[in-house]
Formats: structure tokens, sequence, C-alpha cells
């Protein structure tokens, strides 16, 4: 069996609400060793601690760009101090969305901005969701010029993460130089089922790109089913779709790869 993480996947979503324990051991079934239920706004970030909790995953805290205009100043000190649960591996997911900008631009980098604050207090690395509008990159261009001026890839984030990635952009979209200067940062990557649709097509060269040690898979469930997997639920199980293509295309073993994606993933959250 190959071994397998799911770097993002949602189990605290209502789209498992009824069945998240008998989803995660199907997961585990299938060779998922290591999974990362991301919060996205401040019930999800509670919910997934409690979920850590009771069903051995990891989970991070974090306010999603599409929700940005939402927040207020009691929830970032709430988040704040779920931040600190040792079930908290990373801050987010934050970041920017300039394709659906559900919240204006200028309140997501506030909140961005916060958040990579948060990641450098913590030692805790920063999930990132970044998007523009089809045919832009405005969004990746900000981002690492804001990640870039926070100062990490220097000293002092290298110092405080002690050379570890201090962020993941998470369902990798862009152009292959983003994915260098992500890579110059220090940071990690993680490459979803996203990486299936038209439009996507730079993610097969960034995937042979990447350190091994800095290279992640991930459903983002119930979102971005891969081709094979339901339309209707996405599922951590389905993981082994995208690692396996990922394998093709760095011309490697599935088990080869399994192996490598499971000592990235603690290199990346910090060992079990």
């Amino acid at each position: 069996m190959v071994r397998l993480v799911d770097s993002h996947g949602h189990l605290q979503a209502d789209a498992f609400a009824a069945d998240a324990a008998e989803v995660l051991s199907a997961a585990r079934a299938s060779g998922v060793e290591r999974l990362l239920a991301p919060g996205w706004d401040l019930a999800t970030s509670e919910a997934g601690i409690d979920l850590a909790r009771s069903l051995g995953v990891d989970t991070s805290v974090g306010l999603h760009p599409h929700l940005a205009a939402g927040v207020g100043p009691g929830d970032r000190d709430r988040l704040r101090s779920l931040a600190s649960a040792p079930e908290v591996r990373a801050i987010g997911e934050t970041g920017l969305d300039h394709d659906r900008n559900l919240s204006p631009a200028g309140v997501q980098l506030d909140n961005l901005r916060w958040h990579i604050e948060l990641a450098f207090e913590t030692r805790k690395p920063l999930i990132l969701h970044c998007r523009s509008a089809k045919g832009e990159r405005d969004a990746q261009d900000i981002l690492v010029r804001e990640l870039t001026d926070a100062g990490v890839g220097g000293a002092a984030w290298t110092d405080r993460f002690g050379g570890r990635p201090a962020a993941v952009p998470h369902s990798f979209s862009g152009p292959v130089d983003y994915a260098e200067a992500c890579l110059a940062l220090g940071c990690a990557v993680s490459i979803s089922g996203l990486a299936f649709r038209a439009g996507e097509e730079p993610t097969a060269e960034v995937v042979r790109l990447v350190p091994a040690e800095r290279l992640l898979v991930e459903t983002d469930s119930p979102y971005l089913s891969p081709p094979g997997a339901p339309r209707r639920r996405n599922e951590p199980r389905w993981v082994e779709i995208t690692a396996r293509w990922v394998a093709e295309q760095r011309g490697i073993e599935p088990d080869v790869l399994g192996d490598q994606l499971v000592a990235a993933y603690d290199h990346v959250f910090g060992p079990r």
C-alpha cells in the first residue's frame, strides 16, 4: 500500500457532519497516514480542534479571504488563543482571492497580514489560498510581495522556524515563476485535484520543480475531486489519485513518493 498524506482536507465541513469518523477510517485503509483538517473561520477552527482531539488528526486555525469582511476584533482574539493548542499545526487557511472577490481586496490584505504575524508569533506555518481571475496573476504577485516584505525566507523567519517552511501555498494554482518565487522564500507547495482542470497545466511543471522535502498533496475535500473520484463529495482517500499523478510527473514510483510525502508532511508541520 502506498503511504499517503492529505495536507488539506476539511473533515469538519458540513458535508462530513454525519460520517467524519467513517470517512477518516476509509482514508486510513487507503494509506493516508497524516491528515490536516484546516479551519476557515472561527467556528470551523474550533471544530477542527475538537475533531483533532476525537479522531487523532491535525488541524489549523484561520480566517479565509472570502470571509475577511465579516471578521471582528473578537474573532482575531479568539483565534489567537486557539492557535496555541498542540493540535493546531498551522495558521490558516488565509490568503487572497481576486477571482470571486467575496471580500474587498484591501480587507483581504489586512487579514493576510494579521495571519502572517500570527504565524511568526506561533512558529506555525501559513496555509495560503491564492486565486486570481482567469488569465490574471495579480493575487499571486501580491502574495509573494507580502511574504517577502514580511521577511519570510529571511534570517529571522529561518531561525524562528528552525529551517522548516514558513508557508504552504495550498491547492497550487498559478504560473511556474510564481512557484519559483515561493520556493525561493522557502515555502512548501501542496498539489490538489485542481491540477487536472483546464488552465492549470503549469502545475505539472511545478510538480517537477519542488524539492521532495517541501512537496505535499491534498484533497481540499469536500471540493476539487480529481478524475475518477465522486464529484458530489471529495474525500481524503481520493488523494491517492493525485499522488499517483504527481509520482508520474516526477518519474518515480508511487511507493517512493509516498515515503517522501510522509517525511515532507512531518518536516513542514512538525513530527507527531
